[in-house]
């Protein structure tokens, strides 16, 4: 095996803790001795052990001379955990191969340099862009304290979301709305607006078994969510958040025994100022935030400026209809320079419905 071959078995085993380490990265190390593995690890989950720490205390060999692998730049000061920077060093690893540099302003930089310093070589940017990719959500985060946004909607192929009825069940198949499960339980919260709520009564849970649930998020500015609502009802099992510009204490009030929390932002045209509900989130801990809204939330969310990405949904199904919804309402725009741009992140196949993944430019 090749140094590429180790960092891309670091990459495999970073991977299995989506979900699980939010705020944290995704971490992967891999160790290898005499042309050996003889230790791997990955960070697990919040408050657990980082990757490298993972790696080295549940391996029982002599690492000294040893070379490790990992996605990204280890640690360096003491958090939930100590260092991995002083464990590498005091296990005697020669060589580092680093993948992604850490922008943690705790880090950035001085877990290399803390390594170099007490005799390590120190490799960067091995699989760089690969490593990269795993971390999107925490380097945005970490960087803005604000939640990464995701925005998702599927369509038929004459981009439609419902019929002109307002039908939307089931518009595609049932490998890609497994697929949407999966994203539910990598982002820390899903969030819709107050008409999605009235239509169609969801739950905005993760469907799937031994998950991390997501905070569940309504964007209401004027509180019309029902209180016998599926999301108020089960309030007190899965965490539940109301954001509004009301300030009526009354209907306030009203949420408060099922368990919601009521969050009053700012206005912006008597509606929720999305940039101001955004920054409390972040201050909530809340790195990640997948938008499942109606068109009307996804235009405010674009137009607002705090969608990063977006899944793109495609079924082989025409509907057509002039009344029928498309993905983005609102005013639209007035000139096609004023677009959203995006760039086409991958393509992919999932059943008999497409997924296009976009970076929001």
């Amino acid at each position: 095996m090749t140094d590429l071959d180790y960092m891309r078995r670091a990459i495999v085993l970073a991977k299995q803790g989506l979900g699980w380490t939010n705020p944290n990265p995704l971490v992967g190390c891999v160790i290898v001795k005499n042309g050996e593995i003889v230790a791997e690890g990955y960070h697990e989950k919040i408050g657990g052990w980082h990757a490298e720490r993972n790696a080295i205390l549940h391996c029982k060999e002599d690492l000294s001379e040893a070379t490790a692998y990992v996605t990204l730049e280890p640690c360096c000061h003491h958090g939930r955990t100590p260092p991995c920077s002083d464990l590498l060093i005091e296990r005697g690893i020669k060589k580092v191969f680093i993948g992604s540099s850490d922008p943690n302003p705790l880090v950035a930089g001085r877990g290399a340099s803390q390594l170099r310093q007490a005799g390590v070589e120190v490799v960067e940017g091995l699989l760089k862009d690969e490593c990269d990719a795993l971390n999107p959500i925490f380097f945005h985060y970490i960087q803005t304290k604000r939640p990464y946004v995701l925005m998702k909607y599927a369509m038929t192929a004459d981009g439609k979301i419902a019929t002109s009825t307002g039908e939307s069940k089931w518009i595609t198949g049932e490998s890609a709305r497994a697929r949407v499960q999966q994203t539910r339980h990598q982002y820390s919260a899903i969030m819709v607006g107050v008409d999605t709520v009235l239509a169609d009564n969801p739950m905005l849970n993760s469907r799937m078994p031994n998950v991390k649930q997501p905070v569940r998020i309504v964007c209401d500015s004027q509180l019309r969510t029902p209180l016998d609502c599926q999301l108020v009802q089960t309030a007190k099992e899965y965490r539940t958040v109301i954001a509004t510009v009301s300030d009526d204490l009354q209907k306030i009030e009203q949420f408060r025994p099922p368990g919601v929390e009521v969050l009053v932002c700012k206005a912006r045209n008597k509606r929720v100022d999305l940039q101001d509900l955004l920054q409390k989130l972040g201050d909530m801990q809340i790195d990640s935030l997948l938008l499942e809204g109606g068109s009307s939330l996804n235009f405010s969310a674009l137009e607002s400026g705090i969608v990063n990405r977006v899944h793109c949904y495609i079924a082989p199904k025409l509907v057509g209809g002039k009344q029928a919804k498309t993905p983005i309402g609102g005013e639209g725009i007035q000139q096609i320079d004023q677009a959203v741009k995006l760039k086409l992140k991958s393509t992919e196949l999932i059943g008999e419905d497409i997924l296009l993944d976009y970076e929001v430019l």
